[in-house]
């Protein structure tokens, strides 16, 4: 008799240890999934950089049309009247929009950077009319682009707009959490999202990337490995 219930005491613990396992491995699992999916949420601060890079990445394209078109090089017109579209798209009407509506007035009624952000405002105005030149002056044939001005203006887009970033990146970007505190930072990061998918779509960010890519690839530079110096 003992023996049976020494038996059943023996059973019954391990499923307890078993069932407790299992509970722990879910539980492990929970906190991993929820690990995950808190890695993939996207602070606004970081969301305003990873659209300055693809910025970064059509103004090198730019600078890649200039050097052709002073040189006499071939420019694939249609890639580049592309790129600026994605600049109008992407960066003038989504990007500078929430910069400009969501971002500086926040500095500019705490009193905080009110000169730098007048700056940036100005140069916003500056790149449109630049955008609508490139726009533009890239229409037509290859033999029909006005090649100095065509390559001007793009100079001078990504002479102000390095510098406009930069600054963004190192100055106002970096102090937009202390400004407003962790709770008001996590909905402007809701609030970023909510417009992005309004103008942009569905995985906006994620579509532009591609896009840029391919517009990489009509000018073949798209091999990063070949631009090492």
């Amino acid at each position: 008799m003992r023996d049976d219930r020494r038996s059943f005491l023996l059973s019954a613990a391990a499923g307890t240890l078993m069932v407790g396992c299992a509970s722990s491995s879910h539980a492990r699992e929970g906190a991993k999934r929820e690990g995950s999916e808190a890695e993939e949420e996207v602070t606004p601060a970081e969301d305003l950089m990873r659209e300055h890079g693809v910025l970064r990445r059509i103004m090198y394209l730019y600078d890649e049309a200039a050097s052709r078109l002073e040189h006499g090089g071939d420019v694939p017109l249609d890639a580049l009247a592309s790129g600026a579209g994605m600049i109008r798209r992407v960066i003038e009407d989504y990007h500078e929009k929430i910069e400009e509506n969501l971002l500086f007035p926040r500095f500019e009624k705490a009193g905080k950077l009110t000169d730098l952000t007048a700056v940036l405002r100005r140069q916003h105005d500056a790149g449109r009319v630049l955008t609508d030149q490139i726009l533009a002056l890239a229409k037509g044939t290859p033999a029909e682009v006005d090649r100095a001005q065509l390559a001007a203006r793009l100079r001078s887009f990504n002479h102000m707009y390095r510098a406009h970033a930069a600054r963004e990146d190192t100055v106002l970007f970096p102090a937009i959490r202390k400004l407003v505190g962790a709770s008001a930072y996590a909905e402007m990061g809701e609030e970023f999202e909510k417009k992005e998918h309004e103008i942009l779509g569905e995985e906006g960010f994620e579509h532009a990337v591609e896009d840029v890519a391919k517009l990489e690839q009509a000018f073949g530079v798209h091999d990063l490995a070949k631009l090492t110096a």
